[in-house]
């Protein structure tokens, strides 16, 4: 039998598929959300090769109503996946799209204190898209672009346009845009470690989400921390990975409506 978890977040959908006996992953996918949630959820979970699902991410209530799926809060299936991976860990710090979390464990893995910023794209990864779009450079290798420059500007205005405004003006003045995106980083960074370190002072550090697939973001956390963090390699599948474990466990309790 096999326990499926899904993802749904502001730009991708993410789906892992775990064999119930072992716990074993026996596949993972993932595509883009688009305006048509729906539709590319119908995409991913098809054809089907799961026996239960269980739904997570912002549009968990759409898996919920249109696909036979329960569904759990973000923050539980993070705790999940990031323990799972990572059997030591006692905070995450999970930087997706459009919300950036920061979670602290206890010692059984229980999520013990948590805080979300979901208001505002502000420090995410959307915020960073735009940037790299400004600075005409592929997101994929914007954080290696900053990694090029050298600190010492600052960026003080998390608000997009504020922030684009700022490094226009920098640009404008003469400076290396390397160095203008070095800064953009960092005020993401200086963001996200401040709500972590209001949420938890402990470590191993876990940073998920698909923000973590940047260099010079990661580099930035860890220095900022004065630690190493630990990073999935697929750290974008967290959240997904966490869905399908809740699942495998309601199924191995005997839950019969984990089985759709």
């Amino acid at each position: 039998m096999q326990a499926a978890g899904i993802d749904v977040g502001s730009r991708t959908i993410k789906l892992v598929v775990l064999d119930v006996t072992s716990g074993d992953i026996v596949s993972y996918r993932r595509t883009e959300t688009t305006f048509n949630p729906h539709e590319q959820c119908q995409r991913i979970l098809s054809p089907r090769q799961w026996d239960a699902l269980v739904a997570t991410g912002y549009g968990r209530k759409l898996v919920q109503e249109n696909f036979e799926a329960h569904a759990i809060t973000e923050i539980q299936a993070h705790a999940l996946g990031a323990r799972k991976m990572f059997p030591q860990c006692k905070a995450i710090l999970d930087i997706g799209g459009q919300d950036t979390k920061a979670i602290a464990l206890d010692e059984r893995g229980k999520v013990r204190k948590f805080e979300m910023n979901d208001r505002c794209a502000a420090g995410t990864g959307k915020f960073l898209e735009f940037m790299a779009t400004s600075f005409q450079v592929p997101i994929e290798r914007f954080g290696d672009f900053a990694l090029s420059g050298n600190a010492g500007l600052t960026i003080n205005s998390m608000c997009t346009v504020f922030a684009e405004a700022e490094a226009t003006s920098l640009m404008a003045r003469g400076h290396n845009p390397q160095d203008i995106a070095l800064a953009l980083h960092l005020s993401v960074v200086k963001r996200s470690v401040s709500m972590l370190k209001r949420v938890a002072t402990e470590s191993p550090l876990v940073f998920s989400g698909g923000v973590a697939r940047n260099r010079c973001v990661a580099t930035l956390v860890a220095k900022e921390l004065n630690s190493t963090i630990l990073i999935p390699p697929e750290p974008d599948l967290i959240g997904a990975l966490g869905a399908a474990l809740h699942c495998r466990q309601r199924m191995l309790s005997g839950d019969s409506r984990a089985q759709s």
